[in-house]
């Protein structure tokens, strides 16, 4: 009778868990002495006597439901979030609450609505990563008596009402225009600075000036197929008129043939015609 009754009674007193696993014993309805938990592998339970209860003490994420909060400046906006916990003690979890993974749940809602509801929008928005830490340490320091563990929190999405993302979006519109215009008006400063500079130096240099009406000028002419009339500036051949001077008021006797010749020299006074 032994024998026969042994394979069935070893199959009701030997239980396994998992690694990830423990399982919490009660002894007639009491926690069995010692840590009141086994695990993993193999332990043993007396039939009709002892009950026991298995805990996976894995990391389990839940989403936590879009909530309408109402900002700190009046602004109604739909957020979400994210938490990730585990179980840090089995026993405590399993004597201290119902349903430790509901109750989180509840809790993670309800503390994303207080926490948020004392921000403004703009850090809402902003400070997404200090707003996770909060959440985080607060859940955690609420759930520690269930045995939970609240390792991360993470906002999703912060959804706004449609009137305001297009007020939203018209005020970041201005304030790229009004960056545009910022710049380009520290451009044109730039710009007339550094035209007085280049200025300053063609009224100290005549020469340059001249140059640079000539370049004008024939930049011009390469534009289209046309021909430009322009006075040319005397300043130009005051270095002729210098040099026939002195050779008239000293003239090389060896020059006489063409010393008349040179004194029939005609400086242009009214115009020229450029052609393209």
């Amino acid at each position: 009778m032994i024998a026969i009754t042994l394979p069935f009674s070893l199959f009701l007193c030997i239980k396994v868990v998992q690694e990830y696993e423990r399982a919490v014993i009660f002894r007639l309805g009491r926690l069995s002495k010692g840590s009141g938990s086994k695990g993993p592998g193999i332990f043993f339970i007396i039939p009709c006597i002892d009950s026991y209860r298995k805990v996976d003490l894995r990391t389990v994420s839940f989403d936590v439901p879009p909530q309408e909060i109402l900002s700190r400046d009046s602004v109604t906006v739909s957020v979400d979030a994210v938490v990730y916990f585990r179980i840090s003690n089995a026993t405590v979890a399993v004597s201290n609450v119902e349903d430790y993974g509901r109750s989180t749940r509840l809790l993670a809602a309800t503390t994303l609505r207080n926490v948020l509801g004392t921000k403004d929008l703009s850090q809402i928005l902003s400070e997404r990563e200090s707003i996770s830490h909060i959440m985080q340490s607060s859940l955690d320091e609420a759930t520690d008596p269930w045995g939970v563990k609240v390792e991360r929190v993470e906002i999703k999405d912060v959804r706004l009402p449609v009137q305001l993302q297009r007020a939203m979006a018209a005020e970041a519109e201005a304030a790229r225009e009004a960056r545009a215009k910022v710049i380009a008006a520290e451009g044109e400063q730039r710009a007339s600075k550094a035209l007085k500079q280049a200025a300053d130096i063609m009224m100290d240099s005549p020469a340059a000036l001249q140059l640079r009406y000539l370049q004008t000028l024939s930049s011009i002419a390469g534009e289209k197929n046309s021909t430009i009339v322009f006075p040319i500036p005397m300043e130009l051949f005051h270095g002729f008129i210098h040099h026939h001077q002195q050779r008239h008021q000293h003239p090389n006797p060896n020059d006489d043939d063409n010393y008349d010749q040179r004194q029939d020299i005609q400086l242009p006074t009214e115009s020229m015609t450029l052609p393209a």
